[in-house]
């Protein structure tokens, strides 16, 4: 088990506007604005915008997290050419991370067995 030990400054923004983060903080020697979005369904390319002007004079790098998905446009707006590269991580995404990190969760084997009935057997019966 690795450990790895980061000081960061966290600045929660309790009266922020609903489109400029949830979170910023200096993280090595560049600002990252995190937003996290519980949704069922897929985060759209809007919402990529929006953030992304949030970012505009706050911070350097951006990540939105979900619980649910992105469209395949809102995968295409976070990495455009010219705009300030989004990193997303979506539901499945950050389920193997907290897997994979030990984090949040407890992870035990599951063994399965498949059982498929014999016809020429119960016919001989």
């Amino acid at each position: 088990m690795q450990r790895l030990e980061v000081k960061v400054a966290l600045d929660r923004q309790p009266e922020r506007q609903a489109d400029a983060g949830d979170l910023r903080m200096n993280l090595i020697s560049f600002q990252v604005l995190f937003q996290c979005k519980r949704y069922a369904g897929a985060v759209s390319s809007p919402v990529i915008r929006e953030f992304r002007g949030a970012m505009q004079g706050r911070a350097d790098k951006g990540l939105i997290i979900t619980t649910g998905s992105f469209t395949a446009d809102a995968r295409r707006e976070a990495t455009r050419d010219g705009a300030p590269a989004i990193d997303l991580v979506d539901g499945e995404l950050l389920c193997q991370l907290l897997k994979e990190r030990g984090l949040g969760v407890v992870v035990r084997e599951v063994r399965t067995d498949e059982v498929t009935v014999d016809s020429h057997f119960l016919s001989s019966v």
